[in-house]
């Protein structure tokens, strides 16, 4: 029996691989012999860095680069194993938890750590980028990105804008030819899950500006802004980014992406799936093990287990969901090509509890699992590839 474990993090508790590593534990108390192929996953958010690392190798850099308000902070990125890819969260350089609540103002705070990322992946030799750009502070159209490559942000004097969202107004010209000149050979592609466009009541100021701390007036201010940088980089690349959609995430940074990297924005858990060569290593596989933290309504929108489950579902290998809590609407994965989910807490308990033993409780859930599939073996049900369905859809 080869079986395929390719589960997400338990955000706040284990990453990928030790959920990976703690299923297979549960596995072999019922299949020593199993074949167990784990491949960590992620969407394009927090810890997509650390699990395609542990999923194809490659190890993780420090960088010292600038917050979102210009301190300084340690970020990291990661290289896979061939050397060419580089793995870049940006929440990690430009992220809300880097800016304390009492100091969260879009008007000020820069994606520029994020370009001092970018701008070492590419001197480290990289030449293909994957980006994800969730959970960002920041509202500047990626202008502080593209400004630590080098392009230069000018007024009407020639003289270098401010940083952040609220000197966009001032913005006269975009100076490209000082690029880091890496870029025009560079692969850029982003993991991106929204479709937000720049501007308008749909876009990067009026949907996410409230929660990085802009007020009613600062995002009308920013919504506003952001359209002249749109004009101004119409002007300079012959195209308006204000309504290709994904262009309004992480504020406005798909846009600089798309324009000063040439950036593919594309759903998160696809870039996974065809980085980890997902369909290749579920070949031969008579049952799949996914999951992640909470199941709920939103996983059926292009989260991990959804994806997983698209890739096998074209293979006709069943697949079992593992989390650590069920939410509202999480019957909607049953039409995303889930065939069974459970959660993995089984008597009352604290979440701190719940955290802490989560290593232990995701073993023993996939070992009912097991259980329930030995069961099957042994009234001889079937051959597993083709005949483990109906007693998952019985469980």
């Amino acid at each position: 029996m080869k079986i395929v474990v390719a589960p997400d993090s338990f955000k706040g508790s284990v990453t990928a691989l030790q959920a990976a590593n703690a299923i297979e534990k549960g596995i072999r108390r019922v299949f020593p012999d199993a074949v167990i192929e784990k491949i960590p996953m992620a969407d394009g958010g927090e810890g997509t860095v650390q699990s395609l690392v542990d999923a194809v190798g490659g190890h993780i850099r420090t960088q010292c680069v600038l917050a979102p308000l210009g301190n300084e902070v340690d970020a990291e990125f990661g290289i896979l194993s061939e050397g060419e890819t580089a793995v870049i969260e940006m929440a990690s350089a430009s992220g809300l938890p880097l800016v304390p609540p009492d100091k969260r103002n879009p008007l000020r705070t820069t994606t520029y750590g994020t370009g001092q990322l970018i701008h070492a992946a590419l001197e480290a030799g990289c030449r293909r980028l994957i980006i994800g750009i969730g959970g960002s502070a920041t509202n500047d159209g990626g202008t502080g990105m593209a400004e630590a490559l080098g392009a230069k942000f000018l007024n009407v004097n020639g003289e270098p804008i401010p940083h952040g969202g609220g000197g966009l107004n001032k913005l006269a010209s975009i100076d490209i030819t000082g690029l880091h000149p890496a870029i025009s050979e560079t692969e850029t592609v982003v993991a991106c899950d929204v479709n937000n466009p720049l501007t308008g009541p749909e876009g990067a100021s009026h949907i996410y500006g409230p929660q990085k701390g802009g007020t009613p007036e600062m995002v009308e201010t920013l919504d506003a802004h952001l359209g002249h940088y749109d004009k101004v980089l119409t002007r300079t690349f012959g195209q308006s980014f204000d309504n290709i959609p994904g262009a309004g995430a992480a504020g406005g940074l798909g846009a600089g992406l798309m324009a000063f990297l040439n950036a593919e924005l594309r759903l998160g858990v696809d870039i996974m799936i065809d980085t980890v060569k997902l369909k290749e290593r579920m070949k031969g596989a008579s049952l799949v093990f996914t999951g992640e933290g909470q199941l709920d309504f939103q996983t059926a929108f292009g989260k991990t287990p959804v994806g997983v489950a698209k890739v096998a579902k074209a293979g006709k290998i069943p697949v079992i969901a593992i989390a650590g809590g069920i939410g509202e609407g999480a019957d909607a994965v049953y039409d995303a090509g889930i065939d069974g989910m459970l959660g993995i807490v089984q008597a009352p308990m604290s979440l701190e509890d719940a955290v802490a033993d989560a290593p232990q409780l995701i073993a023993d859930t996939a070992e009912q699992v097991a259980r329930l599939i030995a069961i099957g073996n042994t009234f001889n049900i079937g051959q597993q590839r083709n005949e483990i369905q109906p007693l998952i859809n019985v469980y």
